[in-house]
C-alpha cells in the first residue's frame, strides 16, 4: 500500500475528513497543499510523490492548470463536488475520479486500483531493464533460422522474417520475399528464441514483426485487426487480453 501522498485541498474541513481516511489507511500526508501556485511550486522542488490526491477546484484556479506548469511525474486521484471534468481528468495521470463527500469505501478502491497499476508497470519496467540488458550483450536471440528445403539447407536471417504463424498444427515463415518456409518448432518456442523487441505473440496464430505491421484497426469485443505484409488473411487479429500491452510494446 502506498505510504507517502501530497495531498491538494483548500477546503479545511475536506483536509480533515481526507487525513482522517487516509490516517486509517497508515498514509502519512507528506505535504498538504491549497493552490496551483503552491503546488507547482512544492512538484518542481521535491521528488515526485507516489500519489497526488487533488481537488479540481482551487483557490486560484482549476489544478488542472498545474500540469501546464510543471511536468507531474505520479498517478493523481481527483477529488471534486462536481462531475463536469471526469473527462478532461482521464485525460491526465488521473486513476480514480472521486466525488464529495468522499466516503471511506471508493477511496479504498482508489488505492487498489493505483497498488494494482504500480505492480503491473514495475513489472513492466523490470522486464524492460532485463530485455536492454540482453540486446546490449548481443545474447540470447538467433540472428538466423536454419531450415530444411527438400534435400537442401537454407539459411534466413532473422531480418528477412516478416512473421511466424501456425496452421495445420505446423508453423511456418513468413519472409519478406512473400515465401513460406515449414519449421520444426513450435510457434512456442520460436517465442522465446526471438527478440521480444521486435516480434509480438499477437495470438494463437502469430508472431509478428513490428516492421510486417503496415495498418491498425480497431476490432470487435475490443480487439485490433492487423494488416500485416503479404498476407490476405483477416485473422491476424490482436486479443483483448493482450491489446495493452501490445500498445506498449508499440510504443518502446
Amino acid at each position: 500500500m502506498v505510504q507517502k501522498v501530497v495531498l491538494v485541498e483548500d477546503e479545511k474541513p475536506a483536509v480533515r475528513h481526507l487525513e482522517s481516511l487516509l490516517k486509517k489507511q497508515g498514509i502519512e500526508v507528506l505535504a498538504q497543499l491549497d493552490s496551483v501556485k503552491s503546488t507547482a511550486k512544492w512538484l518542481a522542488n521535491n521528488p515526485p510523490p507516489e500519489l497526488l490526491l487533488m481537488d479540481i477546484q482551487l483557490g486560484d484556479g482549476l489544478s488542472f492548470e498545474v500540469f501546464d506548469i510543471v511536468k507531474v511525474n505520479c498517478p493523481v486521484i481527483f477529488v471534486t463536488a462536481f462531475n463536469e471534468y471526469a473527462i478532461e481528468a482521464f485525460k491526465l495521470n488521473s486513476i480514480a475520479y472521486l466525488l464529495k463527500p468522499i466516503q471511506q469505501e471508493y477511496l479504498l478502491e482508489a488505492l487498489n486500483k493505483f497498488e494494482q497499476m504500480k505492480q503491473v508497470f514495475s513489472a513492466e519496467k523490470e522486464n524492460r531493464k532485463v530485455l536492454d540488458a540482453r540486446d546490449q550483450m548481443g545474447t540470447g536471440y538467433k540472428s538466423r533460422f536454419i531450415l530444411k528445403v527438400g534435400a537442401h539447407l537454407k539459411s534466413i536471417p532473422v531480418e528477412e522474417i516478416l512473421y511466424f504463424f501456425s496452421q495445420d498444427k505446423a508453423t511456418f515463415i513468413k519472409t519478406k520475399d512473400a515465401r513460406s518456409y515449414v519449421l520444426d518448432n513450435t510457434l512456442e518456442q520460436v517465442q522465446s528464441l526471438v527478440n521480444p523487441h521486435q516480434f509480438f505473440r499477437i495470438g494463437r496464430k502469430y508472431l509478428v514483426h513490428i516492421n510486417s505491421i503496415e495498418d491498425i484497426v480497431t476490432y470487435t469485443n475490443s480487439r485490433l485487426l492487423l494488416k500485416l505484409t503479404h498476407l490476405k488473411e483477416r485473422d491476424a487479429i490482436v486479443s483483448r487480453e493482450k491489446v495493452n500491452e501490445f500498445k506498449l510494446w508499440l510504443d518502446r
